[in-house]
């Protein structure tokens, strides 16, 4: 079978971008024929992915189709005539993002519309989570289906050592770290306010590192800026390092005394599981798919009270027998994002379209 991948844009490094490459290995190996074709391709992918102006990009019996943002690649999609399969790979709502980007939260809400246009001509819609899926449901697709992502923790694990920054990391401050866009649905204005509690109320020696990009929402980095001043909180104390290569993403996880996501919303988070494959113990707000990827491991609670979440940060980092029994049942959570797990699911998606 003739199994290709559509994403609008193909970036390295980015969490739609590496799942279509893991993906095509999976579907490769399952014996199908699979390329992926993007409009957009990043110089370090141009030997991973082929234009989508390809005539094979049509030639396909199952398209799978990622979606994120809008797209000319969401009409051309509706026309194919069999095979059509739409991964979801969320989108953050605008209200999130009005109140620092009117453009972003049009761009959002056109998303939106956009996606709920495809319902009456998709065959199948698959989500990373039951939240996601529970979404697409209600914008009208008919047949829905979870897919969870394949999460390949020997890509950290076996990385490369940064000897530099990793020495700069050890030098006796506790990291505890979160991994994505500077986005306001990621609430990192809590991450500030949380260290505030977290250093009346459990220790002084920290330091909060955001990798991530911080030009996402630019008013809203701004924003977080300000709130570290007007915390009158040492601006050391909280590193920006951005977008960084994977060996030193793995160099972080590596050195990371906690991994804390106060996120109110999310489709799957992966770095949730890369922190867990990274025996980072897990810190985490309940909101949307959060719960649902930590599998009742890792430290999860609502309501979002920072107080007793800086006692629950503490405990992660500073009480041994509770930390080691927390990375015991993630490293068995870990387990389900692997290929072996995913590989039935996806089998099953394959023959539903087929047939």
């Amino acid at each position: 079978m003739i199994v290709h991948q559509w994403v609008p844009s193909a970036h390295a490094g980015d969490a739609v971008g590496d799942q279509t490459l893991v993906l095509r290995t999976l579907l490769r190996a399952l014996g199908h024929t699979s390329d992926i074709f993007a409009i957009n391709i990043d110089p370090a992918l141009e030997d991973e992915v082929r234009p989508w102006t390809s005539a094979d990009a049509r030639a396909a019996d199952v398209t799978i189709f990622h979606f994120a943002s809008p797209s000319e690649m969401s009409a051309a999609f509706g026309t194919l005539p069999r095979g059509r399969v739409l991964q979801y790979h969320n989108v953050t709502p605008a209200p999130f993002l009005a109140p620092f980007d009117q453009d972003l939260a049009r761009l959002a809400s056109r998303a939106r519309a956009e996606l709920g246009a495809l319902a009456a001509r998709t065959e199948l819609a698959v989500a990373p989570s039951d939240y996601s899926r529970r979404e697409l449901q209600a914008l009208g697709f008919a047949r829905t289906a979870v897919l969870p992502l394949i999460v390949d923790p020997a890509r950290l694990r076996q990385a490369e050592r940064v000897p530099a920054l990793e020495w700069s990391l050890q030098d006796g401050l506790t990291n505890i770290l979160f991994v994505g866009r500077i986005a306001p649905n990621k609430k990192i204005e809590d991450h500030i306010r949380l260290a505030e509690h977290y250093k009346r109320y459990v220790d002084t020696e920290y330091r909060f590192i955001f990798v991530g990009r911080t030009d996402a929402v630019p008013a809203y980095f701004e924003m977080i800026q300000g709130l570290i001043s007007t915390y009158r909180m040492l601006p050391e104390r909280f590193l920006f390092p951005g977008a960084v290569p994977e060996t030193e993403l793995a160099a972080y996880y590596r050195n990371a005394h906690a991994y804390v996501s106060l996120s109110e919303h999310e489709g799957f988070c992966v770095p949730l599981v890369e922190a867990m494959a990274m025996d980072v113990p897990v810190l985490a707000y309940a909101a949307a798919a959060v719960p649902e990827t930590l599998g009742g491991e890792g430290v999860s609670f609502a309501p979002k009270d920072l107080e007793y979440a800086a006692e629950l940060l503490g405990a992660l980092i500073y009480d041994e027998p509770f930390r080691a029994g927390v990375i015991d049942g993630q490293r068995r959570r870990v387990r389900d994002f692997g290929r072996l797990a995913v590989e039935p699911a996806l089998r099953q998606l394959l023959e539903t379209v087929a047939s």
